[in-house]
């Protein structure tokens, strides 16, 4: 009757102590990839939900939230803010590069001057692009006289936060950014450290910017919750999987062990031998 040493001893040889470090490898790896998606699950879903309250309250003066010199803080992104003022329409700029329901396009920024010596980036809306690509787009004037502005209100733009390149070159009163930054610094008045995303203003002029479409705050991190549940579960297959293969490989090395011992007993010897 062999030991159980001798029987479990296939575990040391070359291949399959390769697979014991491969399976000892893989079950940290999957653990660090669950753990990650379900930190991407947290963080997404904390997002949503702040962009949603944010979107859903009422809306609040802007000087509550931001300040010209004053960058918008994380947590008031899509706040819906009020602001009064007039709009400056000899500084407005174009935002290149920016489709909405699938075709090519423009922002409008105009700032909106709120007192003496302060402003606000106003996102006006979405125009198409021109004809060719040289063609300027057709841009709804700004309303003239004291306008009071509801929107959401959104950080400046950097190459960072957006994923976009900014470059030089580009056609008088278009930026590819709306960093409030750069673009304050050609401007006789300080500017509030984010930009407004109109949703409605008074009085309504004839003409105006198609309106940016709300964000989509999407499934808050769902798909990551199920990748990291996804990973945790292919511990169990490798885990799985692999006392299977040690279960198949002992049963057929007892079932080889146990028709060797059968042949090499004397009863089998006897039955075997030749008659003479």
């Amino acid at each position: 009757m062999p030991s159980l040493e001798g029987v479990y001893r296939f575990l040391l040889t070359p291949r399959w102590l390769t697979l014991h470090v491969v399976v000892l490898l893989v079950i940290p790896a999957f653990v660090f990839l669950g753990r990650w998606q379900f930190g991407r699950f947290e963080e997404r879903s904390a997002n949503s939900d702040r962009v949603t309250a944010n979107i859903e309250a009422a809306p609040v003066p802007m000087d509550r939230l931001a300040a010209a010199g004053q960058q918008v803080k994380e947590d008031d992104r899509f706040r819906r803010i009020t602001v009064a003022g007039t709009y400056d329409a000899a500084h407005e700029l174009l935002v290149r590069r920016r489709p909405q329901e699938g075709h090519n396009g423009y922002y409008v920024l105009t700032p909106l001057v709120t007192g003496s010596g302060t402003a606000v980036i106003v996102n006006r809306g979405w125009v198409p692009a021109g004809a060719t690509a040289d063609a300027a787009p057709e841009v709804p004037a700004a309303p003239s006289g004291q306008i009071t502005v509801t929107g959401r209100l959104r950080p400046g733009e950097t190459e960072q936060n957006s994923g976009i390149t900014d470059r030089p070159g580009l056609p008088a009163g278009q930026v590819l950014l709306i960093d409030t930054g750069k673009i304050g610094q050609g401007l006789p008045y300080g500017l509030v450290g984010g930009y407004v995303e109109l949703t409605e203003q008074r009085p309504e002029p004839a003409t105006a910017p198609a309106p940016v479409p709300a964000p989509d705050v999407g499934a808050g991190g769902g798909l990551n919750l199920a990748y990291g549940i996804q990973w945790w579960l292919f511990i169990g297959i490798a885990v799985g999987g692999w006392a299977l293969l040690i279960r198949r490989e002992l049963a057929e090395r007892t079932a080889q062990e146990a028709t060797r011992e059968a042949g090499d007993a004397p009863g089998a010897q006897e039955a075997t031998a030749p008659a003479n």
